[in-house]
């Protein structure tokens, strides 16, 4: 679990995708119980039913599921699912830099340096 909350984004999302990270790094597994809606509440000082509604999404995406009267936990192929996500996601955003790219007359050869570029300086 993040130690604190940011502000200006839901709590619930942030939940949500402190699960996800925590299960993309490796600290929680497949078929690992994940922290119950209280646990998070006493953690975080929220509502349990805003921790609830964190938990609830990651069930729909099918990232976790309940084993009745146990508690929730990481189902299998969870992190597959959070990185196709997540490629989506980027994607997403990554057309917006394209359309940003088309605007200022920024040719594709151009774009791909800058990529490159930029991977060199996060080595």
């Amino acid at each position: 679990m993040k130690a604190i909350l940011e502000e200006g984004k839901s709590i619930y999302l942030q939940i949500s995708q402190s699960v996800e990270d925590d299960i993309l790094n490796g600290l929680l597994a497949e078929e690992e119980p994940i922290p119950s809606t209280n646990q998070f509440a006493k953690h975080y000082a929220i509502n349990p039913a805003t921790a609830a509604k964190g938990v609830s999404l990651l069930t729909e995406e099918g990232i976790v599921y309940k084993k009745r009267g146990i508690g929730m936990y990481v189902a299998t192929g969870a992190k597959e699912i959070i990185l196709n996500k997540r490629r989506n996601e980027f994607y997403e955003s990554f057309k917006e830099v394209i359309r940003q790219a088309e605007a200022l007359g920024v040719a594709k050869k151009e774009l791909v340096q800058m990529i490159e570029r930029g991977q060199n300086h996060a080595e």
